[in-house]
């Protein structure tokens, strides 16, 4: 039996993740759930999971949820718990599904003691991946990207040199506007950006799938994740989302890892790497895999692209902005406060004027907060 800690138990992955907990039928346990506030949620999965420890962001949740779960389990409350969870609780893997920066400390205190981190929370890497990668070679772990996309990647290089890589095709959908005109998108709506073709998500990535923000900040993940330099990651809009994404070898040789879009599949995998567990997931299908289509994106259309790029050269705290920024600018959108193209110019704006912090953790950390706070300046003078 393999057990397990899970972060974001509430959430998209974390719920996904449990199912296939429960379809492991005792292969996995779950030692340590952490989540936000829903604590009555967080109740059920105690209850059928039995974990030893539970860790509640929002303290008040975690006085609710004391008063419902045995003796037995250890209940932490505050913004520190999820950290505190992991250095607790005794599991092999770490399956981190936590959205935002705050996600971020928890990574890497399971690092620096030598664990694997199945990592869904991409900011981690957007934030803070030169020290990442730096604690996982000091401790010896081991980080396998839940991320469809880097999933896919890191399947079709195991057991290769990077020497032998050529270059990284990574697979973009393009979203629900990839074909609609540059002069109409400054009137798409919230409701609009939300409908995403492929796949089910939160609004944050569903938007970020819309602009390309979502797959700039994934080039970011992928120069880190597999020490690529920009020259050697290229983006590809495959619409069907079939093709998670492709390596590019130095003989000419293409590898691609395909299946339906369906998150179960890298969740799957990361939960029982280095193995390859049986499954009832779906694989090859004629009516899903007759057609795979595949074009280079538009900048014109898709400006944020660039942006992601810029990162990878410019390194320190830039990662650390853009994602920053973002996510005030996409809520400012989903409340209608600045139109669909405001976003863009929003995050390039602020990424012109960031700080330059790169010495430590604590410096990512405030860059995240001025970045936000610039990001709310240039909302408040386009809605004056």
């Amino acid at each position: 039996m393999k057990e397990i800690a899970l972060l974001g138990s509430t959430g998209s992955i974390g719920t996904q993740t449990l199912a296939l907990v429960r379809e492991s039928e005792g292969g996995l346990r779950v030692s340590g759930l952490a989540a936000g506030s829903s604590w009555q949620l967080v109740a059920e999965q105690v209850a059928e999971f039995k974990p030893d420890f539970v860790a509640m962001a929002d303290p008040e949740a975690a006085e609710e949820l004391r008063k419902t779960v045995p003796a037995s389990c250890h209940v932490l409350g505050g913004p520190d718990a999820a950290t505190r969870l992991v250095r607790e609780a005794r599991y092999e893997t770490c399956v981190h599904g936590i959205v935002g920066a705050a996600g971020l400390r928890p990574s890497v205190a399971v690092l620096e003691l030598g664990r694997t981190l199945a990592l869904a929370n991409k900011e981690s890497l957007v934030v803070g991946g030169t020290r990442l990668m730096q604690v996982a070679r000091e401790h010896g772990a081991e980080i396998i990207p839940v991320d469809s996309e880097h999933s896919a990647i890191f399947q079709c290089l195991r057991g290769e040199d990077m020497g032998r890589v050529r270059r990284v095709l990574l697979t973009a959908s393009g979203g629900p506007f990839r074909e609609r005109s540059v002069e109409s998108l400054a009137t798409v709506t919230p409701q609009m950006a939300l409908q995403h073709p492929n796949w089910d998500m939160g609004p944050r990535i569903t938007v970020g799938s819309a602009t390309l923000m979502n797959k700039a900040l994934e080039v970011i993940e992928v120069h880190h994740l597999f020490g690529l330099g920009p020259d050697r990651i290229q983006v590809v809009v495959h619409p069907q989302s079939i093709a998670h994404s492709m390596v590019e070898f130095v003989d000419g040789s293409v590898i691609a890892q395909l299946g339906p879009p369906d998150m179960r599949g890298p969740i799957h995998y990361a939960l029982h790497h280095p193995d390859r567990a049986p499954a009832d997931l779906k694989g090859f299908d004629f009516s899903l895999f007759r057609q795979l289509d595949f074009f280079p994106p538009d900048l014109e259309r898709f400006p944020a692209l660039g942006l992601g790029y810029r990162c990878v050269e410019e390194g320190a705290d830039s990662g650390s902005v853009l994602n920053a920024s973002d996510e005030v600018a996409v809520a400012a959108f989903l409340e209608s406060r600045i139109q669909f193209t405001d976003i863009n110019r929003i995050n390039a704006t602020v990424l012109d004027r960031r700080p330059g912090l790169c010495a430590s953790l604590d410096d990512l950390m405030t860059a995240d907060r001025i970045a936000r706070e610039m990001a709310r300046d240039e909302i408040a003078s386009l809605t004056e």
